[in-house]
């Protein structure tokens, strides 16, 4: 059974991708729900068959280029293995989603976090995609591993911005800091790195904002802000991390590209993926932008935004297809 022989009979792993199966339920029974029985056994391999394919991975967001790729690479994989049973695609297409994703490379989902130094990760998104939201959850996994952390608020524009961030602060026992509305968020940034060095903070998890309407703005808030960091950390910020809504389909790619243009992107937490019937989007981000998936969110509580799995996640869409 290829890469997955492990995954989809073994128990133990299974059980561990028991959260990826029931939040990529709505993806799994939604526009992939039929995979089986497309592929049934005795069925044909022909045209139409890669047709329907085509156009079931389109709906789930997969992204059109990379779904024309692969269903090429599956017409020629089938013409080099002499297949004609429909059925013997299921492993293939399942090892082949796999191997879009990886790429023949490891691929960590774990921060650039060291203990030698203060880390700072920026965070970057459009308003009401759950970054402030997903600031809170990964301080909270940190704290947890007896970090100290500061959230600090360089989202200085947006109406309650800075209240929703202390908030956060505040409930997960985060260190904050902020300025009054409006102030210049690189001068934000620089007061916060010297405080964080007095008080000794292993980690500074920076809002940022999403503007992304006023482009040229944001290129240059960001690219001041990465000039203050640098000048007062060495080769900070450590990690920028694009937060996107995963229910927003091929405009999460869009908003991807957009801000991979003002800064540089080195990872995507992609929110709401048990919300959304169209979680392909993983893997068109991951192979139209050679993004990692940092983390995805699976659930509503504290820790249902999961370091992201390549495995589970394939699992999740996938476990209804091979048992």
């Amino acid at each position: 059974m290829g890469f997955f022989k492990n995954l989809f009979t073994s128990k133990e792993k299974r059980q561990e991708a028991k959260k990826y199966e029931l939040g990529m339920s709505k993806t799994r029974q939604g526009v992939l729900s039929n995979l089986n029985d497309i592929l049934k056994q005795g069925k044909t391999i022909d045209e139409e068959l890669f047709t329907e394919l085509e156009e079931i991975f389109i709906m789930a967001d997969i992204g059109v280029n990379t779904v024309i790729n692969f269903i090429d690479h599956l017409r020629r994989t089938v013409k080099v293995k002499a297949l004609d049973d429909a059925e013997d695609l299921k492993e293939i297409i399942v090892d082949e989603m796999f191997k879009l994703y990886v790429k023949d490379e490891i691929v960590s989902s774990n921060l650039d976090i060291k203990e030698d130094r203060l880390n700072i990760i920026l965070f970057v998104g459009v308003n009401g995609s759950g970054k402030t939201t997903s600031i809170g959850k990964v301080a909270n996994e940190y704290i947890k591993k007896g970090k100290q952390v500061m959230l600090v608020a360089g989202d200085t524009f947006r109406a309650g911005a800075i209240n929703q961030l202390n908030i956060w602060a505040e409930r997960v026992g985060a260190s904050f800091y902020s300025k009054e509305e409006g102030s210049d968020p690189s001068s934000v940034m620089f007061d916060a790195i010297i405080q964080a060095k007095e008080d000794d903070i292993d980690i500074i998890l920076c809002d940022t904002a999403g503007r992304l309407q006023n482009k040229k703005n944001l290129m240059k808030e960001l690219e001041k802000i990465h000039k203050v960091i640098g000048r007062e950390v060495k080769n900070a910020p450590h990690e920028t991390l694009l937060v996107i809504d995963a229910t927003t389909g091929q405009n999460g790619l869009s908003q991807a590209k957009l801000f991979n243009e003002v800064t540089n992107i080195t990872g995507i937490v992609l929110t709401k993926l048990d919300g959304t019937a169209k979680g392909g989007i993983v893997l068109a981000i991951r192979d139209e932008m050679d993004i990692p998936i940092k983390y995805v969110g699976l659930g509503e509580k504290m820790g249902d935004l999961e370091h992201f799995d390549i495995e589970e996640y394939i699992y999740g869409m996938f476990s209804d297809l091979i048992q």
